[in-house]
């Protein structure tokens, strides 16, 4: 008579069972006293990317700088700043036959802010082109000097 082979396979993996437990595996914290470190060079940038990131954020910039002359010209206009500078240049002029002196005829929030515009126009130009020139001088001195050296290491979590 042949044994049957599944009760001997179950048999004989009972057995092996047995003899091999398998152990937990260990698990050890990680040693917080030693950080994984990589030392990096930046040997080049790339002049495009460094272009349109320089001509976004020097747009970023003028947009702000429009938005701040704004709230500044219109704080003093609140204040009665420029009402104050009239009354003062008024009296010191004593000119009340021509009428009374009035600042906002000749620096108005429209001329301030077109003027803001023109600086902030001329600013972007320069932002961006004076950024990509220094990426390209980055560059030549990185390929003669090798680069600028960056240590990275992991957070301490």
């Amino acid at each position: 008579m042949r044994p049957d082979p599944v009760a001997t396979r179950e048999a004989i993996a009972a057995r092996y069972r047995e003899r091999v437990r398998p152990t937990p595996p260990r698990v050890e914290p990680p040693d917080r006293s030693r950080v994984r470190r990589a030392r990096l060079r930046a040997v080049r940038v790339d002049p495009w990317s460094v272009m349109k990131t320089a001509f976004l954020l020097s747009i970023a910039f003028g947009i702000v700088t429009v938005v701040a002359v704004t709230v500044v010209w219109k704080v003093l206009e609140a204040a009665g700043v420029y009402d104050s500078i009239s009354r003062t240049v008024t009296d010191v002029l004593g000119s009340a036959s021509e009428g009374p002196f009035v600042l906002e005829d000749y620096i108005g929030l429209d001329r301030v802010l077109g003027f803001t515009a023109l600086i902030c126009v001329v600013d972007v130009i320069l932002i961006t082109a004076i950024a990509t020139l220094c990426a390209f001088l980055y560059n030549l001195s990185a390929s003669l000097l090798g680069g600028l050296e960056i240590t990275l290491a992991e957070d301490d979590y």
